[in-house]
């Protein structure tokens, strides 16, 4: 078993709702176990300035899956929960990305460990920090405080949403 960190989006069709249900099919992968659930953060885009803001967390997992496997299965939830890529950093009702899978680093034509915009976007390292702290060095040896002080994107607002880490009472669907 690898920990492996997801950084999740969502700007339309009820964002908080598309996280939720994200986590929970997330939480039912087979020989994957969802561990955290960072709070949930309201960012502006990055791409075009035409949609809404996003709400933005990071989910550890813990699996046997390798990074392809998990790449895939991440890949149809997006696709289950009706995920269309109309255009680039647009709109969309989830994103799953692929953050870090313990130490590895990878790059083919379909995958690259860490993600490549990891180190430089505050939407993703403010709620991987929530999970792993800011002394936790990433693997280009760097911690995370360090990358969040210079990074150039717009302020963060945390929101009190409580995202689900799987089909726990009490939580709607």
């Amino acid at each position: 078993m690898i920990d492996a960190f997801v950084g999740l989006g969502s700007n339309i069709n009820q964002p908080a709702l598309q996280l939720s249900k994200a986590c929970r099919s997330m939480a039912a992968l087979g020989n994957t176990q969802l561990v955290a659930i960072s709070p949930v953060y309201e960012s502006p885009p990055m791409g075009p300035a035409d949609q809404p803001h996003f709400l933005n967390a990071c989910a550890h997992l813990r699996t046997g899956l390798s990074p392809g496997e998990l790449l895939t299965s991440l890949q149809a939830i997006e696709t289950a929960m009706g995920r269309i890529r109309r255009r680039r950093w647009g709109e969309r009702c989830i994103d799953l990305d692929l953050l870090l899978m313990g130490n590895l680093q990878l790059k083919n034509e379909v995958l690259t460990l860490p993600h490549p915009g990891l180190y430089s976007r505050d939407f993703v390292l403010r709620p991987l920090s929530d999970l792993l702290g800011r002394e936790f060095v990433m693997p280009n040896g760097v911690d995370i405080g360090t990358l969040l002080a210079v990074c150039t994107t717009e302020r963060l607002e945390k929101l009190n949403i409580v995202l689900p880490k799987g089909n726990e009472p009490g939580n709607p669907p």
